[in-house]
């Protein structure tokens, strides 16, 4: 987590030219072909919220965690219509050790962010524990592992990590989901929807 930390302070200046809005198509979209339009969401890693705050503006309720102070605060100015009108409520926090009771959301996002995660199959375990039964986990990559170019960011950002649809696939299957089904668009990004059984 402390790869992500140091990012945090110059991460609007990386994430600047990230189509959220596009983004955000993509994932409701893919929600919505996996009958999930409605819920309470988590969405971890929230960064600077822009994602949290679009999926607001579509009726869901959010929950926004970050590991990273800067990026709460950014992200709880973004946020703050929403969070004053009680669809939306920022948190800081470690997706290694979720703060929250179990089976509490109908829907975890987890956007470019599992890069930064000391560990990935602790952490789905945390992701599996929050989770409803029948609820829907959605992992979205911009660096699906299969360009070498991308490792570039490995070596940048000390910490960081990059895994391919197999990797996270794995993992989820180890922390007991189910139904996994891997996305990838033109733009090679990378998304795997699955179901707490």
């Amino acid at each position: 987590m402390e790869a992500y930390t140091s990012f945090a302070e110059v991460y609007d200046t990386f994430m600047d030219n990230v189509p959220y809005g596009e983004w955000c198509e993509y994932l409701t979209g893919l929600l919505k072909e996996n009958g999930v339009e409605s819920g309470l969401v988590l969405d971890l890693g929230c960064g600077t919220g822009s994602l949290t705050e679009l999926l607001a503006a579509r009726g869901y309720d959010m929950i926004g965690i970050d590991y990273s102070e800067v990026s709460v605060i950014k992200s709880s100015k973004i946020n703050k219509a929403e969070i004053e009108n009680k669809h939306c409520e920022i948190l800081q926090g470690n997706v290694m050790k979720l703060p929250f009771r179990k089976e509490t959301f109908d829907i975890i996002t987890a956007f470019e962010t599992i890069y930064f995660w000391p560990d990935i199959h602790e952490a789905f375990k945390q992701v599996y524990r929050v989770l409803k039964v029948s609820g829907t986990f959605m992992i979205c990559n911009e660096s699906n592992g299969e360009n070498s170019k991308e490792e570039k960011w490995t070596k940048i950002i000390q910490g960081m990590k990059i895994y391919n649809s197999e990797q996270i696939k794995k993992s989820l299957e180890d922390a007991g989901f189910t139904d996994i089904k891997i996305h990838k668009n033109k733009k090679g990004w990378l998304c795997v929807v699955c179901k707490k059984g």
